[in-house]
């Protein structure tokens, strides 16, 4: 212990996910092989979308700014992670600890945002197409793409200011592997109800009220989609939609099950925000581009560029 009971804590100590030598090896492995293809697939989605005039549109637009919130929510977590797990000394200052907070919650709750954003231009690009261009302009989107950033900044506010304004004076250990409201809120020397409560306002409003946004863009969607004659045309709807319900489901249900569910054991909080923080980020330009067919061109269109080779040559 580093401090006495009457002493404001300077550093945290982070428990990590487990403190079995061999786990954390291949914990380590497994950490490092993901943070690199979310760096790559993340940055390659948004240099195809910069590359290429037929990438854009608005879709694509949300897309590329959805990839780099998610590189920075990455970032922000799984380097430290890294360290820690080859380190025998696993603390992190109280500054560092509040640094790392501030910016998960702009990330992630920005992620949030885009997501409903990105529903609500699947909805006008499907339900009213001839009407898509005029409604989604290059203005509404910069205004939504603000937007979007905004409110993860303030989300980001309001939850670090309930969390950092109490007194942190007795255990400095965290049972997680980078600072979290939740698990921070555990170690601290006053009542925290006021606290939790506010907190969870805040996870109802930015995680609650875009699920419920989303569910009601997708209902008018499924609808459309069902009364359209051509079966071509219904495929290529489910098809593009199909690739940011599975976003939505994947971000969403772990995230809820960590700010919605107050009583939810640590281990499995541990668990659920591996997947969110870790697994996430790396699946969405992963999905987007296996599921999406322009996506998929752009990629072949560079490859054919740089790496050109005709089909009587390479065989």
């Amino acid at each position: 212990m580093r401090q006495t009971n009457q002493t404001q804590v300077m550093e945290f100590l982070l428990l990590g996910l487990s403190d079995d030598p061999h786990t954390k090896k291949l914990l380590f492995i497994l950490f490092l092989g993901i943070y690199l293809v979310t760096v790559l697939t993340n940055l390659l989605l948004m240099c195809l979308v910069q590359g290429d005039s037929r990438l854009h549109t608005p879709m694509y637009f949300f897309l590329c700014n959805l990839s780099l919130a998610d590189l920075c929510f990455s970032t922000n977590i799984i380097p430290q992670a890294l360290v820690h797990l080859l380190s025998k000394k696993k603390f992190i200052s109280f500054t560092r600890c509040a640094a790392q907070l501030i910016l998960f919650l702009i990330f992630g709750c920005t992620q949030c945002a885009f997501l409903a954003v990105m529903s609500y231009d699947r909805y006008v690009a499907i339900c009213n197409p001839l009407h898509y261009p005029s409604i989604m302009t290059w203005k509404v989107c910069a205004q939504l793409a603000a937007g979007s950033w905004t409110s993860g900044i303030l989300v980001s506010v309001v939850d670090t200011t309930f969390t950092l304004r109490l007194p942190y004076r007795g255990s400095n250990s965290i049972a997680h592997f980078f600072c979290e409201a939740p698990a921070l809120l555990i170690l601290a020397s006053t009542d925290t109800h006021t606290s939790e409560t506010a907190i969870f306002l805040v996870g109802v409003m930015i995680l609650l009220i875009p699920v419920s946004l989303i569910l009601v863009s997708y209902s008018h969607i499924i609808v459309t989609v069902i009364k359209m004659k051509s079966a071509v045309g219904r495929l290529k709807a489910f098809s593009t939609c199909g690739s940011h319900l599975m976003v939505v489901i994947l971000f969403y249900g772990s995230a809820i099950v960590t700010y919605m569910t107050p009583n939810s054991s640590k281990e499995q909080e541990k668990l659920v925000s591996v997947f969110y923080a870790v697994v996430t980020p790396m699946l969405n330009p992963l999905i987007y581009s296996l599921r999406n067919k322009d996506v998929k061109g752009a990629l072949k269109k560079v490859a054919t560029r740089n790496f050109p080779c005709r089909l009587e040559i390479c065989h």
